[in-house]
């Protein structure tokens, strides 16, 4: 994995004009890695990921381990997987650690925004790619949460 510092990715994120969008509350932390899993397979088709923390509220232990050793991680720190073991590492480490982040994968059907307050906001352009995350989540049991938009 690699960590780089990236001013203004979170700042394009916010203006990027998302036409959809859904909220999943976020499972307990013993299936996290059904969760992510189920994230990661939900489009068949997801070879990267790049994770970038808005904020850092608790510690990022988990997050940290993952990375190259002197690496900090900070408001605009980016995390980028290369492989979906990786991705998989670093998502269950970020939802562990409760950074807010925004995630973008590659190909990007969807991207995601997790708080900590365990809230992660799927969004996509397109009704269909986010019908994509979405039935896997809800037919895994994941709750989803209706009638609420994030405003970023």
């Amino acid at each position: 994995m690699t960590v780089t510092p990236t001013p203004g990715a979170l700042k394009k994120f916010r203006r990027t004009p998302w036409r959809f969008q859904q909220t999943v509350q976020r499972p307990q932390a013993s299936d996290l890695d059904r969760f992510v899993s189920t994230i990661i397979t939900a489009h068949g088709h997801i070879a990267t990921a790049t994770v970038t923390i808005d904020e850092v509220v608790f510690n990022t232990e988990r997050m940290t381990a993952l990375c190259p050793a002197g690496s900090t991680l900070t408001h605009d720190s980016s995390i980028s997987a290369e492989s979906a073991e990786e991705m998989h590492a670093l998502l269950v480490a970020a939802f562990c650690d409760g950074p807010d982040f925004i995630c973008i994968p590659s190909p990007k059907p969807f991207v995601f925004y997790a708080d900590h307050d365990d809230w992660i906001t799927f969004y996509a352009n397109n009704k269909s790619n986010l019908n994509h995350i979405m039935e896997p989540l809800a037919s895994h049991g994941y709750t989803l949460v209706e009638n609420w938009q994030r405003e970023l």
